[in-house]
């Protein structure tokens, strides 16, 4: 991801300047919130990292609430993009699009030392205490994935690799239960063994 370098003070007037500080913010954001999630990331020390001053934050959103639900939405469009890459890559079976998907996540964990997992996965560890709209908007935000993924297996029980008789919708809400745990487990043994086996037992374990 390219930073882009937000001009100091407050913005001006004009509409390119109010769009690269506000995408700072949300770059800055998207980094803490990883790294931190919502209660553990403190406005100071993420404006400080984007070169932002405070009085400025305010301009472009209204709260720490505000800012924390356009941070999620800009992740999952990342996110998403990234899903259709791999689940929908027509030169390949559908569960080896899902394999490959694994195997970028675990790279891109490997990448940054285990110190960011995912930011759905975050805000959903601390769901007793956050705000209810984003509460809500983590589990729209799943609920997208799981459809994606629904689809990839749909059209892999199509090709006859998955049983006729397989629930996807369940498989594939399964999937994402299992995979933030194991996200959250690689973090801690700061391995990507989770990651791995997780992907072995949960393909092995697909009704053929």
């Amino acid at each position: 991801m390219n930073a882009v370098q937000p001009r100091r003070g407050r913005p001006k007037q004009n509409d390119l300047s109010y769009s690269d500080t506000r995408e700072a913010l949300l770059q800055a954001g998207v980094v803490w919130l990883t790294q931190s999630g919502f209660q553990g990331t403190g406005l100071e020390p993420m404006l400080r990292s984007a070169q932002v001053p405070k009085g400025s934050f305010y301009h472009y959103f209204d709260s720490k609430e505000a800012f924390a639900l356009a941070v999620l939405q800009r992740y999952r469009d990342y996110f998403e993009k990234k899903l259709d890459r791999y689940l929908l890559d027509e030169q390949l079976p559908p569960l080896t699009r899902l394999r490959n998907f694994v195997e970028s996540a675990k790279s891109g964990m490997e990448k940054y030392a285990f110190k960011r997992g995912c930011l759905v996965g975050n805000l959903e560890q601390e769901a007793t205490a956050l705000p209810e709209s984003l509460r809500q908007a983590v589990l729209a935000t799943y609920q997208s994935w799981q459809n994606k993924l629904a689809q990839c297996l749909m059209l892999a029980q199509q090709q006859g690799l998955l049983s006729p008789d397989a629930d996807v919708e369940a498989l594939a809400h399964m999937f994402w239960v299992g995979w933030e745990g194991a996200v959250a487990r690689a973090r801690l043994m700061q391995s990507s063994s989770p990651l791995v086996q997780f992907e072995k037992f949960y393909l092995a374990g697909l009704p053929r």
